[in-house]
């Protein structure tokens, strides 16, 4: 059974900076694309950015230029490192795994940007 579980998230001041974690479950972590997802209230779920198994990354306009993701094969593990944070990017914040078995959510982790 995959399991996903973010860290991480919080309430920060706007400019201020949070690094989101996501520990996963599983055999098949080095095969397997890597993403990070946020929901806001009232919004449709958006990608944030995502990582596949060679490590190529990929960025919502968004988050480029602020946050950067990256990967530990060695500890199953996904980070989102999320610099200069604006109160437009609170939101819960979910992990994705997918490979050929599927598609994997984590239970979110909240991040609150606020004075």
């Amino acid at each position: 059974q995959v399991q996903l579980v973010e860290s991480g998230g919080g309430l920060v001041q706007p400019g201020g900076s949070l690094r989101l974690s996501c520990a996963a479950s599983g055999i098949r972590f080095r095969i397997s694309v890597m993403g990070w997802y946020r929901q806001a209230p009232g919004k449709q779920r958006e990608l944030v950015a995502d990582i596949s198994s060679g490590g190529t990354t990929n960025y919502a306009d968004s988050a480029k230029g602020r946050f950067t993701i990256s990967r530990d094969n060695a500890k199953n593990t996904v980070y989102l490192q999320m610099n200069s944070l604006k109160s437009e990017d609170t939101a819960v914040y979910y992990c994705k795994r997918s490979d050929y078995g599927g598609n994997y959510w984590g239970k979110g982790t909240l991040v609150t940007v606020s004075s």
